[in-house]
């Protein structure tokens, strides 16, 4: 591969694992431990929430709070996670990868301790404000230290490895989120995730070398972070990456902040048979996360292949907005199932192929790059989650027209910036990478 002032790798080709210079300890010896870790951290977004959805009408209860403001609390937990991305992404390029994570991880614990004894709704969404914004180290550094590792294909297909290991959280989750809710209350899934935290911390702690070799550290401050984040955005194809993976997401949370209403309280169901729902959704987002990664990647360009994936969402979204407003008739639970399955498997080649096709563009200010990605992705998302509820919870309609319009505008951004007819977009004239350009 290119050394620092090479040319950006295209996707096209074939990517080599970046061997440039080695981490403090050896990852041939360490590597699928290493990988579980990063899975772990990747799955920490999805333990955080998805664990806690089956309890959302119970929380409604239990502290006497409208569905709208109970999900202000999936929308704290996003925007913390958001605006998190933005100081620990810079402070890993300065700092390396390990301490910003461990710091972030132990605080993490902390806050998710304090959820569980929240006494009010407006406590519970400070406090998953401060978990938002201490978990969105795990979330961030994960996706460097695979910037640090890899590259162009390998880089691609490691996302969808990390995807089959992350993705069992949300097939899991749920699952146990309900049983939970059978012997203990809504605290009680704070417990279990306080505990899961801990856990990853000393496994962080024991086990996951650094990757970011103190040359390739960056010694300036905050100045400097903002300097290379306004040359990463001012790449139109890699601003036009962010917000397509950013809308795409919104139609996920979407999704993930209407459904427990959706399918608890409009078509009856239990804890258990949404958890169960939930997770066989998760199933088809990893299968097709795989089929990505082992049969697609190398084969068919990344562009094409994201571009069917956000036409199968928007068909899917318009699918599920028609059966809400009765254009079909009355409709039981099985056909939405169903077409919340199709977009939540399509999401399996959209969200990883996004995070590659941007972070292909940047080599040396992963850490700022990852944090610009997950910024927009939790920021559009937070926004979508008391949107979702607006109506009520009554009617799945308003799920169904934030889904469709996040797609649609997910969609807009990719033809209109990336330009994925045009391969000329992936480089830059002078060949540099985006990060150095806006560094020079």
């Amino acid at each position: 591969m290119g050394d620092r002032g090479g040319p950006i790798p295209d996707v096209s080709q074939s990517a080599v694992s970046r061997t440039d210079r080695p981490p403090t300890r050896s990852l041939c010896t360490t590597g699928l431990l290493v990988t579980f870790i990063l899975g772990g951290l990747t799955a920490t977004p999805p333990l955080a929430m998805d664990m806690y959805l089956p309890a959302l009408p119970e929380v409604t209860g239990s502290l006497h709070a409208p569905a709208a403001t109970v999900q202000l609390t999936l929308t704290a937990c996003l925007a913390g996670m958001a605006l998190g991305q933005l100081v620990v992404g810079p402070m890993s390029d300065r700092w390396g990868r390990r301490r910003p994570l461990l710091a972030g991880l132990a605080v993490y614990v902390v806050a998710t301790a304090l959820c569980a004894l929240a006494p009010t709704v407006e406590s519970l969404v400070a406090f998953r404000l401060a978990q938002g914004l201490a978990g969105a180290a795990a979330i961030v550094i994960a996706r460097a230290v695979v910037r640090d590792l890899y590259d162009g294909l390998a880089m691609a297909r490691f996302f969808s490895t990390l995807m089959l290991i992350s993705g069992v959280a949300p097939i899991v989750a749920p699952l146990i989120g309900g049983q939970i809710l059978r012997v203990t209350d809504w605290r009680g899934v704070f417990v279990v995730l306080t505990v899961v935290g801990v856990l990853l911390t000393c496994l962080v702690w024991r086990r996951l070398p650094e990757t970011l070799a103190p040359e390739d550290r960056h010694a300036g401050g905050v100045g400097e972070a903002l300097r290379a984040m306004r040359g990463l955005l001012a790449d139109g194809a890699f601003a036009g990456y962010t917000l397509t993976g950013g809308f795409a997401f919104a139609a996920l949370f979407a999704y993930i902040a209407a459904s427990p209403f959706v399918i608890q309280e409009i078509h009856g169901a239990s804890p258990q048979t949404f958890s169960l729902l939930f997770g066989l959704n998760s199933v088809g987002l990893v299968a097709v996360g795989q089929i990505n990664g082992k049969v697609l990647v190398g084969r068919v360009g990344l562009d094409r292949v994201l571009g069917v994936g956000l036409g199968i969402v928007i068909l899917a979204a318009t699918a599920l907005l028609l059966m809400s407003l009765g254009v079909f008739g009355e409709v039981g639970l099985v056909p939405v199932a169903a077409a919340l399955f199709v977009l939540m498997s399509a999401m399996g080649i959209t969200l990883p192929n996004t995070q590659a096709l941007a972070l292909q563009r940047t080599k040396h200010a992963a850490g700022s790059a990852s944090a610009l990605l997950g910024t927009s992705s939790f920021l559009i998302g937070a926004v979508a989650s008391p949107l979702v509820g607006i109506a009520g919870e009554d009617t799945a309609v308003p799920m169904a027209v934030v889904q469709l319009a996040a797609a649609l505008v997910a969609l807009a951004c990719f033809m209109g910036m990336c330009r994925p007819w045009n391969r000329r977009a992936d480089g830059r004239a002078d060949g540099r990478s985006v990060a150095e350009g806006a560094g020079s």
